[in-house]
């Protein structure tokens, strides 16, 4: 699988090495908020396992984000296929998660712009989209500074009714013309 470079990042393929600072990643009570729960390191390490594998099969995927600067791994970004039961499917979707401690100093941007760019220009997908809980102001706000336009809302399938986060907003970006 083709690794993405820019300017801070290292966005590669997964290390078994990745795994402890991924599951802590996973159990942080703080990243995980907008989560129905943190992973415990059997499902972080499972997810690891499906994300690499995902990545080897189609040469793209959620890569590892690492600091060039000191080589850290601060967290992941990429694009994966939604799951068939969401009411925009089928659809790519950008996705992010990094470590609490990387917030707030553009890594997240730099990396989803990446993917993005990734996404278009190799790709050639004519759309890539983007979901959260709609109380997930940060996303939101990440997800319009790539200039993504908010669609519908939804209920997200995958959580009960009544649960705090089933209501979800759809974001969207068009390739460039």
């Amino acid at each position: 699988m083709q690794g993405l470079n820019t300017p801070r990042l290292c966005m590669r393929q997964w290390r078994e090495t990745d795994a402890a600072t991924f599951a802590a990643m996973n159990a942080d009570p703080k990243v995980m908020e907008f989560f129905p729960r943190g992973l415990c390191r059997e499902e972080s390490d499972a997810l690891l396992a499906q994300l690499s594998a995902q990545n080897a099969q189609q040469g793209w995927g959620i890569w590892a984000i690492e600091r060039r600067s000191d080589a850290r791994l601060l967290g992941f970004a990429g694009l994966k296929t939604v799951a068939s039961d969401l009411p925009f499917a089928p659809a790519t979707e950008i996705a992010w998660r990094l470590a609490a401690d990387a917030w707030g100093q553009g890594y997240a941007y730099e990396a989803a712009q990446a993917a993005l760019d990734y996404g278009f220009a190799t790709l050639n997908m004519a759309e890539i989209v983007a979901m959260t809980a709609v109380v997930n102001t940060r996303s939101r706000a990440l997800m319009e500074r790539l200039n993504m336009r908010r669609g519908d809302d939804f209920e997200h399938p995958q959580l009960a009714v009544g649960a705090p986060l089933r209501r979800h907003c759809l974001y969207t970006l068009a390739a460039p013309a």
